[in-house]
Order: C-alpha cells, then sequence, then structure tokens
C-alpha cells in the first residue's frame, strides 16, 4: 500500500473518531444534562429541560466558531499538525471527562457546567480541522482526499446517534466517558501518519493577509455553509416532520434519516474521486441545483415511501457535492494556508448548522413545514444559480483537475 493510502485510512479513521464522539452526546442530552445538575441549579439557562439541552449543544458550537481559527493559523504560522491534534485531542478528552466527573465533586453551577463544554469544544474541534487539514496535504487527488474526509464524516453522524442513545440507556456519562477514550486514541494514533505540512513559514498575519487576497474561497466557504444548513435543518425539522406529518415513531424516523445517511456516506470517496476526473463544477453547481430539487421532493412526498426514496436521492447527491466542495477549498488554497482554509471552511459549516436549527425551526412554525422545505431547497437552488459566473472565472487549470502529479500518485 503506498503510503498516502495508509495515511488516508488513517486520517479519515481519526476524523471519524472525533466527529463520532461528538455525535455520541446528542441523543441522551436531555438526560445528561439532568445528571450534571442542569434540574438542580437556578440557572437562567437551565430554565427548562429544552433550555439546557440547547445551551449545553450552543456552548460547543460556539467554542467551535471562536477557535478553528486560532488553531488553523497556529498550524500554518508554525508549519506542524501533529503536536496540535495531539495537544487538543488529548485536552479534549481532559474536558469530557472533567465534565463526567461533574456528578462526583457536585455544587457545580449550570454555568460552570457551560464553561467547561466550551473548553472542550475548544479543544476538540482542533483535532477535528487539523486532521483535515491533514488530509488536503496528502498526494494522491483532493477528491479522493476530501472524500476520505466526507465518508468519515457522514459515517460518524449516522452511527454516533444510535450508539449513543444506546449508551445513554446504560449511563448519562458513558457517552462523555466513550468519547475521552476516542480522543485519547486520536492523540496517539495522530503519531502514526507523517506530518506533510509545508515548510513555508508565515506570520500570523500574513496568513490571515493571504486568505484575504483569495476571494475566491468564499465559493467553496459560502456552499459549505449552505450544505450544513440543510444538514441542520434535516436533523431538527426533518426529524420532526416525518413524525407529525406520516406518524412516524422514533425507530422509523431513524430508519428515514438512515436513507439520506447511508447514501450520502458510502459514496463520499468514489463522488470524490470522480470530481477529480470531470472537474469541479459539474459535482458542484449541477448537484446543488438537483440537490435542491431533491429536498422540495422530500417536502411534497404524499407518502412514507415517496419520501424514503427522495431522501435516497438527496444522499446520493449530498454526496456529489460535499467532497467537491472541500476539494475545491483545497484546489483554491495556498499550501501553507491550508490549515487557516480548513478552519474557514469549518467555520462556515458550522454557522451553517446553527442557522438550519434557527431558520428551518423558526419558517416551520411560523408557516409551516412545506415553506421550511421550499426555502431551504430554494437557498440550495439559488446559491448554484448565483455562482455559476464565479465558477466559469476560476482558474479551471488549477482547480477543476488533479495536477498531473497528483494524478500519478493515485
Amino acid at each position: 500500500m503506498h503510503s498516502s493510502d495508509r495515511d488516508r485510512a488513517v486520517l479519515a479513521a481519526l476524523v471519524f473518531a472525533v466527529l463520532f464522539s461528538q455525535v455520541l452526546l446528542y441523543p441522551g442530552v436531555a438526560t445528561l444534562v439532568a445528571a450534571l445538575g442542569a434540574d438542580a441549579t437556578g440557572s437562567a439557562f437551565a430554565a427548562t429541560p429544552l433550555d439546557a439541552s440547547m445551551w449545553f449543544l450552543v456552548a460547543e458550537f460556539a467554542a467551535y466558531v471562536t477557535f478553528v481559527g486560532v488553531w488553523g493559523v497556529a498550524s500554518d504560522a508554525t508549519g506542524r499538525r501533529t503536536p496540535f491534534i495531539v495537544a487538543s485531542a488529548v485536552a479534549g478528552a481532559v474536558g469530557y471527562a472533567a465534565l463526567a466527573a461533574v456528578p462526583a465533586v457536585g455544587s457545580i453551577p449550570f454555568e460552570g457546567v457551560l464553561l467547561l463544554r466550551v473548553f472542550q469544544g475548544a479543544m476538540t474541534i482542533g483535532a477535528f480541522s487539523l486532521t483535515m487539514t491533514m488530509l488536503m496535504d496528502l498526494e494522491g487527488g483532493h477528491g479522493r482526499n476530501m472524500g476520505a474526509a466526507g465518508i468519515a464524516i457522514g459515517l460518524g453522524a449516522a452511527l454516533g446517534a444510535p450508539i449513543g442513545g444506546q449508551l445513554t440507556e446504560v449511563d448519562p456519562l458513558a457517552p462523555l466517558l466513550v468519547a475521552a477514550g476516542l480522543l485519547v486514541f486520536v492523540g496517539i494514533a495522530v503519531s502514526l501518519v507523517e506530518d506533510r505540512t509545508p515548510d513555508e513559514r508565515r506570520s500570523a498575519r500574513a496568513l490571515v493577509d493571504g486568505i484575504r487576497q483569495r476571494p475566491t474561497l468564499s465559493i467553496p466557504f459560502a456552499f459549505g455553509f449552505v450544505d450544513r444548513l440543510t444538514a441542520g435543518f434535516f436533523a431538527l425539522v426533518g426529524t420532526l416532520y416525518f413524525q407529525e406529518a406520516f406518524g412516524l415513531d422514533a425507530g422509523t424516523t431513524g430508519l428515514m434519516l438512515a436513507c439520506f445517511f447511508a447514501p450520502f456516506a458510502l459514496l463520499q470517496y468514489p463522488m470524490g474521486a470522480l470530481s477529480d476526473r470531470i472537474g469541479r463544477t459539474i459535482p458542484i453547481v449541477v448537484g446543488s441545483l438537483c440537490y435542491g430539487g431533491g429536498i422540495l421532493l422530500v417536502g411534497a412526498s404524499p407518502s412514507v415511501a415517496t419520501a424514503a426514496i427522495a431522501m435516497v436521492g438527496v444522499g446520493v447527491l449530498g454526496a456529489l457535492v460535499a467532497p467537491a466542495t472541500m476539494a475545491l477549498v483545497t484546489d483554491l488554497a495556498d499550501e501553507s494556508e491550508r490549515g487557516i482554509a480548513m478552519a474557514g471552511f469549518n467555520l462556515a459549516g458550522s454557522l451553517g448548522f446553527l442557522g438550519g436549527f434557527l431558520l428551518g425551526g423558526t419558517v416551520a412554525s411560523s408557516y409551516g413545514y412545506g415553506t421550511a422545505f421550499l426555502v431551504v431547497g430554494g437557498l440550495e437552488i439559488a446559491i448554484a444559480v448565483v455562482t455559476v459566473p464565479l465558477f466559469l472565472r476560476l482558474p479551471l487549470e488549477a482547480t477543476d483537475r488533479v495536477r498531473s502529479g497528483d494524478r500519478g500518485d493515485a
């Protein structure tokens, strides 16, 4: 096996481990915050179980948004990835373990729990973003590398929720302990991969200025924002829609979501490799147009069967768009700015996921599910239409094809 192929597999496994550890907490979040003392405090952040759960999730995403750029700049400025991944993974594990220890310590206000959550999130995002950046540094085709990241992300999301739910049934704190163990594993295993960070070192200011001088990066950032917005939309609004519109129970709803997650996860790598062959424009632009149309079909489906078929189609189209979008970040970013470029992409994605919660939930509650599907699907279509002229002006030799050296290493 070529060293790049081996490292690609290891790094994909580490991306999976980090995301899987994050998603483990979601199914039992209400039970978890109760175990952490949310129901025994007078905190304004825990007035109701819903409030406590929401702020517990928001604290992590807020930390992601705030600190992802810090890790990217630090890595690019020093020309190293591995030490920062080790440090962030181990510190993230400490954060998870500290949260698990809260019930044993006792008398910690919920604000203190949220601060621990912010610390854990600020550390964990470093391991996640920089591991993806190490995939960017590999040879063999940017689409293949980002396809490996995509399949890891998709499988982490698909498997984390059901396994996290089962762990919560055993003990509400079990997901925290498993997450801590997984991050320790990440910190150890990343040393098995060669650090291929470009040797060039630049100041933090020079890195930020360099990104500002590449406005074309706003294209994949914008697509990343909208794509994650649709994921957040399905995670919240889609779940409630299936249960209310078709009377599905939680188990059947999970199977419905799996109709999306299974093809979305499993097809990321071949779709990423396809974008190396045919370029990024068709998968991103045409794929997004069809992806938005698929979302509209889900909302308009008259039965469970047709909705399930539409969800499969949306999953396939999502797998076409996602790795090509991440690969476009690699294509457009300078080699010495990949850490901060991927940080920017993950920042846009985190904001998009939050936007999916807020926009989808607000529109659905005010105007109904049909309008919510129309708005979110329409946004996906609109961004594809608006960016067509921008794609036509991109330097296609640099961005739409794998360079001959990369193709030879594939």
